[in-house]
């Protein structure tokens, strides 16, 4: 999924998606996905802070590192206020019943 970021959708994005035919379907968030940015926010910061210059020696190691990582994160969980109404978003987008 991408939010409507100029970098998605530049020549040279474009170019290389000529270059890897059916690797990947976009799908483009509405104008108000702003929550999305939280999540790759999120995916940032644990791969800034967990993922960059380490070494493991198995992918369960690596499973167990991430798994401890969310478990202290959840131990003191960020509160976000949303602030747009879920039925304005519904219409808005038509995405949801």
């Amino acid at each position: 999924m991408l939010h409507n970021h100029s970098a998605h959708t530049s020549r040279e994005t474009r170019a290389y998606l000529t270059s890897v035919p059916n690797r990947f379907e976009f799908i483009f968030t509405p104008k108000h996905g702003s929550w999305l940015n939280l999540l790759e926010s999120f995916f940032g910061k644990l791969a800034r802070t967990l993922l960059r210059g380490i070494r493991v020696a198995s992918k369960q190691e690596l499973r167990t590192r991430i798994e401890l990582y969310l478990k202290e994160v959840n131990e003191e969980p960020a509160v976000f206020k949303w602030k747009y109404k879920l039925e304005a978003l519904a219409t808005e987008s038509g995405a949801l019943p």
